[in-house]
């Protein structure tokens, strides 16, 4: 029996809960995620280098799949090193599983670039952001049936809500909010996972509010950074594109060190010896022992042992995740080659969008027919939809929940007169 859960947070948003099954509530959680074609369609989803391209790059599937599996340690790693956890009391590793399992369910085809793209398709509908479609995945449309979620419990839907802020909150005259909200009408499932309780007015939306995640959710986000940092760099120099050349001209540029044990001149050896993997490998590691614990008062921490916690991070280690994020950020990320990608990416989504916003959000006819773009199903629930804003919901979600290669294709399908066939699969 793990004391550091309650009633509070096992419990589903339906309110359900079968007392027949031998799993724990974080089991059937995790067991859920993984059997939907939400999770699988992260294997042909961009997670730096385009899904397909070549067969050991990593995709959304794979870096979930690392990020669960770092996850899992540090919470094996603050049981056996902290002094306030023990053996009948400890952050539940299958939970916090399932959580880095998900954190990317909402992310769309051709990775960030896609996400920005279809924010800015939904400004005048609310936007677009992973994290919000995420939620709206679990609590709604991830399993085949419409309008259907997956029934999670509360510490799991908690867990995945890295922002607590509304896309109202942050709108203002002047712009629309370019990220880290979750949509409006989401906000019956803040509040549930609040337990109904208001944010003290000193938790203003954005950073400070964004800021107040649950043990589960800082764990899933250091271990994300750890995955991002280390593993997203070694793909980078297998792919051409973090040579130690250009490694040396970033830190000229900017003021970083490659001098014998920096981080960079930890990276530069490691690449002059083929040696990369395996410094990625242990400093993972050592990124795992860096996370500690303690103690925190706030508004549900009384309710809760999720909000009793904060996860520190060694600040020397922080340093150096925060350095290899910048590198590859301004040598990978901004390169030619891969705007160039993220720029037929957001063309191709950007021209689906326009047809099908004509056709199913704006109910107008194309050239004076009713074309049908989309399965039926799909034109069903769109025109039973009550608004614009629902229907343009609906439309982002079909889009979001393409792969790269269905949006290619999908796109080739409509525009490219010599391409598709009456046999080809719609999905």
């Amino acid at each position: 029996m793990n004391t550091f859960y309650n009633a509070f947070d096992t419990e589903r948003v339906s309110g359900h809960e079968s007392s027949e099954d031998f799993r724990s509530p974080f089991q059937i959680d995790r067991d859920r995620v993984l059997h939907t074609p939400a999770f699988r369609r992260l294997q042909s989803k961009t997670q730096v280098f385009w899904s397909g391209e070549y067969d050991f790059y990593r995709t959304r599937l794979t870096h979930s799949l690392e990020v669960a599996q770092i996850g899992r340690s540090i919470c094996h790693w603050l049981k056996q090193s902290s002094e306030v956890l023990g053996e009948d009391y400890f952050i539940d590793p299958e939970l916090v599983e399932v959580v880095c399992l998900s954190h990317d369910l909402g992310h769309p085809p051709f990775g960030h670039a896609g996400e920005r793209s279809l924010n800015y398709l939904m400004r005048g509908f609310g936007g677009f952001e992973g994290n919000a479609q995420t939620l709206r995945l679990l609590t709604e449309r991830i399993f085949s049936v419409k309008n259907s979620g997956m029934d999670p419990t509360r510490a799991f839907l908690d867990g995945v809500l890295k922002y607590k802020t509304l896309w109202g909150e942050l709108r203002t005259d002047d712009a629309v909010p370019e990220n880290h909200f979750i949509y409006n009408e989401q906000s019956n499932y803040l509040d549930w996972a609040m337990g109904g309780n208001d944010f003290p007015v000193e938790y203003t939306p954005g950073k400070v509010r964004d800021g107040f995640k649950s043990i589960e959710c800082q764990v899933m986000d250091w271990a994300d950074d750890t995955a991002y940092s280390l593993n997203d760099l070694a793909d980078s120099v297998r792919a051409g594109f973090l040579s130690i050349a250009r490694i040396e001209r970033w830190a000229e540029s900017t003021g970083e060190s490659t001098a014998r044990g920096t981080p960079l001149g930890d990276l530069i050896k490691a690449i002059r010896g083929n040696r990369v993997e395996p410094f990625a490998g242990k400093r993972i590691g050592k990124y795992i022992q860096a996370a500690s614990l303690r103690e925190d008062v706030n508004f549900l921490s009384s309710t809760t042992n999720r909000y009793r916690y904060i996860v520190d991070i060694d600040e020397e280690t922080r340093a150096e995740s925060e350095i290899y994020k910048r590198l590859a950020f301004d040598v990978v990320f901004r390169s030619p080659e891969l705007k160039q990608l993220e720029f037929k990416g957001n063309f191709m989504l950007e021209r689906l969008w326009d047809v099908l916003k004509k056709r199913y959000i704006d109910d107008e006819t194309i050239a004076g027919q009713d074309f049908q773009l989309l399965p039926h199903d799909d034109a069903v629930e769109f025109k039973s939809a009550p608004d614009a804003d629902a229907r343009a919901r609906l439309v982002c979600d079909f889009l979001a929940g393409m792969t790269d290669g269905y949006a290619a294709r999908l796109y080739k399908r409509l525009f490219v007169p010599d391409f598709g066939s009456i046999g080809d699969l719609v999905g």
